[in-house]
């Protein structure tokens, strides 16, 4: 990447991918698209901020909460070229996790003061209220708005909890098999990956998601 950096957002797919926001020894703005190959810088953001959600694709990006100083509700809308403002979240929020597109995106949990269960939906505009996590956390996510998949993160302790959402409820499913937090998601809920993470140590470990349950992988770093 162009710009080393933690805690950023993310959303694409693995040859039109998008990263965007997070630190790098400061806040930054910065973002970039990835090709299938290498980096390049797009269109900063219009607020630096750690510890974001993202959702959607490389030309329809979404960028949602985050943390400065404080938690934030801020929304932004990414075209392929630059950042707008969007709808701002209902319950200011870091850590929330992320699926679905632009314009019908789902921010599932995060942290205030505590690890909170509550889910938004995003029409384009605005959020609005859905169906809680049965497990408050900030998790990673997959999926769509009405078909989501949440796992993993931080409760009260590090979880493996997983929980499958239809666009109006959360339904518990089979547990991960490695309990993490700080790890990454993507797919669709019936085929999910969840990657790397914080046990108590940082972990390589992969498992993928085939409703209902998850499998577990290897990876390596490069």
């Amino acid at each position: 990447m162009g710009t080393a950096r933690y805690v950023l957002g993310g959303a694409g797919t693995q040859t039109a991918g998008l990263a965007f926001g997070g630190n790098s020894g400061s806040l930054t703005t910065a973002t970039e698209e990835y090709d299938g190959s290498a980096w390049t810088g797009g269109g900063n953001m219009g607020t630096a901020r750690r510890l974001l959600g993202g959702a959607g694709t490389q030309t329809a990006g979404l960028g949602f909460g985050g943390f400065i100083t404080t938690v934030q509700s801020v929304t932004e809308e990414y075209d392929g070229t630059s950042w707008t403002a969007g709808g701002a979240l209902a319950t200011a929020r870091y850590g929330p996790a992320g699926a679905g597109t632009q314009t019908a995106g789902l921010g599932a949990g995060g942290y205030t003061t505590t690890s909170v269960a509550n889910t938004e939906e995003y029409d384009g505009t605005s959020w609005t209220g859905g169906g809680n996590l049965n497990t408050a956390r900030f998790g990673a996510a997959a999926g769509t708005q009405t078909a989501g998949l949440c796992f993993g993160g931080f409760a009260t302790a590090n979880t493996n909890a997983t929980e499958e959402y239809n666009g109006t409820s959360w339904t518990n499913s089979t547990n991960m098999g490695t309990s993490r937090r700080n790890l990454a998601g993507a797919g669709i809920q019936t085929a999910g990956l969840a990657a790397a993470g914080l046990t108590t140590v940082n972990t390589a470990a992969t498992e993928e998601y085939s409703d209902p349950s998850f499998s577990t992988e290897t990876i390596t770093t490069s």
